[in-house]
């Protein structure tokens, strides 16, 4: 087959779809298959691996109604647009997130080919969110009438979309790259000088306050237990004049990482914490501290809920209780037989979110909609 992945965001930068895009379009190639990444031109190019993608169009920076920021499609040629699907002749093109304005609608509105699309997000339940997206519903049901099939990462992220059509939504989760993780031995020893590692935006929804609250309460008991929390966004400096305010000692903050520096983290951490409140469709974050056997608190979003089944139930904690987020992380800091028991269940379940065992259920759901939609025109036969 010959794919064109669609990606509306910044391919240059890291985040949970660019990170599956570039996995998904790797994997293909390696199958045989011919993928190519389809995605506005960044406004700076920073150090990626930019093989196999075409630039349409230029970015610009949004801040969406999951109180996020992101660089997405703001200006593209339609004569570019059918300069490259006619070079092309793409069988498949699979859209992630079609409904970020405006690339996607637009391909999608001069595509031949079979038309899959992943919703990744979920719409957080605040008011202001459900308003925009209220505004933003006949755009969304614009781009909804081009697709043939429809997957997403997670029920939560199909929630929204199934309000909105009778087609029906196949969950296919993220994942992640195992063989790039040293994995842990099954027991975790304890540390004397316990690290608790946050990472990702520091923004609104990530909780990153309750966090602070919850480690105030950790470090009573505990003077020489650590807070690093990596990442940047626009809440950075009030976060640390919280710190400051609390007279926290032991509170780091790193800014931006490498993949580098966040495999270092995740080796050499205690407790991984990701306490987000709301709009989190699925949480990669969390697959990566269980790569690494490395036990998580985290937020008991519906999404987060998605992914820690069973023994992982554990990690759940509301981190608006700061009382009961503290005894979650005291728990998986200093009580060994629940950290055994956690990382013994982590090692078995995370070998379903293995890229190869996603990347086969998005083959199969490509080869099915060639199937069922192969009477659409001038579709390439498949290989």
């Amino acid at each position: 087959m010959k794919i064109g992945i669609v990606c509306p965001y910044n391919i240059a930068r890291g985040g949970g779809v660019q990170e599956v895009v570039r996995a998904l379009c790797d994997d293909l190639n390696k199958r045989g298959h011919t993928a190519k990444i389809i995605t506005p031109q960044p406004r700076e190019i920073e150090d990626a691996n930019l093989k196999d993608v075409i630039f349409i169009g230029g970015a610009a920076d949004l801040y969406s109604p999951m109180h996020t920021f992101a660089q997405v499609s703001a200006s593209v040629s339609t004569e570019a647009i059918d300069a490259v699907l006619e070079a092309e002749q793409f069988d498949v093109l699979h859209f992630h997130e079609p409904w970020v304005p405006m690339l996607s609608r637009q391909i999608l509105s001069r595509s031949k080919s079979i038309n899959v699309a992943t919703f990744h997000a979920k719409i957080p339940e605040t008011i202001v969110s459900q308003t925009v997206m209220k505004a933003v519903m006949p755009y969304l049901k614009s781009v909804l009438k081009y697709l043939d099939e429809i997957t997403a990462v997670s029920d939560a992220a199909a929630e929204y979309i199934g309000t909105m059509t009778d087609q029906p939504i196949t969950i296919i989760p993220n994942g992640i790259d195992l063989t790039s993780y040293a994995r842990q031995p099954e027991s975790v020893a304890v540390s004397e000088n316990p690290m608790i590692l946050y990472i990702g935006r520091l923004e609104k929804r990530k909780g990153l306050k309750f966090l602070i609250k919850a480690f105030q309460q950790v470090q009573a008991k505990q003077p020489d237990a650590r807070l690093v929390i990596a990442g940047d966004g626009p809440d950075r400096e009030k976060l640390e004049d919280m710190v400051g305010d609390l007279q926290l000692p032991n509170v780091t903050f790193l800014g931006y990482i490498s993949d580098k520096q966040k495999h270092d983290l995740l080796s050499e951490a205690t407790v991984f914490c990701s306490p987000a409140i709301f709009g989190e469709s699925f949480g990669i974050v969390l697959l990566e501290a269980m790569a690494y056997n490395l036990p998580v608190v985290a937020g008991n979003n519906v999404g987060y809920a998605s992914v820690m089944q069973g023994v992982g139930g554990l990690s759940l904690v509301n981190p608006e209780d700061s009382a009961e987020f503290a005894r979650r992380l005291d728990m998986f800091i200093n009580e060994a037989p629940i950290r055994k028991l956690w990382s013994s269940w982590a090692r078995n379940y995370i070998k379903q979110y293995n890229y190869p065992a996603v990347i086969d259920q998005y083959e199969a759901a490509y080869e099915l909609a060639i199937e069922l939609h192969q009477d659409k025109p001038t579709l390439q036969p498949v290989e």
